[in-house]
């Protein structure tokens, strides 16, 4: 029996609308005046530049070795390189925040979320979320305004606790909360290499949401990581569970 759901988060409870480059320049344009306003002498543009050259690096070192990169570490460092060290965890916090507010704008609940969320309940599934995100703030405020955090326990961010999917030592950390063995615990995420590969890892059933999946990293992945299940709404996760419980108590008999 399937006694528990694990989601990720990004394009498969919430999906984001608009031009992903312009909104991630416009964030960084946003992250600069609020640093200027505190009267840091800094070029502007150069920082910027800088800025986005440090989170790419951050980017394909975390790809690589699964240890998260938070954002107020990278732009710590970049300050650093801008001759301004021990920077105020305020004056960090703010125009992070600032930078982040740009994009949390543009995201919005999947279609059916809450209805889906609820269904699971009615089930007695237990739920949690894992989500890759180099800021803990920026994910816990897109989880209010959705208002999705009254479904969840645990909510794990790789930003709070070092570690990315599919590092398999995340799922455990939910398996060890919930006191359940790993077939009997869905993961359900929109990334082959990240949620599914993750699951797999950690002895997890699987369930690829396509919704939002046709991207180039899923590309690069295709026929090499396979689903044990695909669901291409939302709305079909509660049925595909139900039909791997009914698996899981056939192949027990």
């Amino acid at each position: 029996m399937i006694e528990g759901v694990i989601f990720d988060l990004g394009s498969t409870l919430i999906r984001f609308e608009g031009d992903w480059e312009t909104v991630v320049l416009e964030g960084r344009m946003a992250l600069v005046q609020s640093l200027l306003s505190t009267g840091l002498a800094i070029d502007g543009d150069t920082f910027s530049g800088a800025f986005q050259m440090e989170l790419e690096t951050s980017l394909r070192e975390r790809q690589e070795d699964f240890v998260e990169r938070p954002a107020s570490s990278v732009l710590r460092k970049v300050l650093e390189q801008f001759g301004v060290p021990d920077t105020p965890d305020e004056l960090v916090g703010r125009a992070l925040r600032d930078m982040f507010a740009v994009s949390e704008a543009h995201w919005v609940l999947m279609p059916g979320a809450h209805a889906v969320l609820q269904e699971l309940q009615r089930d007695s599934l237990r739920l949690g979320v894992i989500s890759n995100a180099s800021d803990t703030d920026d994910v816990n405020r897109l989880i209010d305004a959705s208002d999705l955090r009254r479904y969840f326990e645990p909510i794990l961010i790789s930003a709070e606790v070092g570690r990315r999917k599919p590092d398999p030592s995340l799922f455990e950390t939910v398996l060890r909360k919930w006191s359940l063995a790993p077939a009997r615990v869905v993961m359900v995420g929109d990334t082959l290499s990240q949620d599914i590969l993750g699951a797999q890892k950690a002895g997890l059933r699987q369930i690829w949401l396509t919704t939002q999946a046709d991207t180039p990293l899923n590309r690069a992945y295709a026929g090499q990581i396979i689903p044990e299940a695909a669901a291409a709404e939302l709305a079909e996760i509660p049925l595909l569970i139900r039909r791997m419980s009914q698996d899981h108590d056939r192949d027990a008999v």
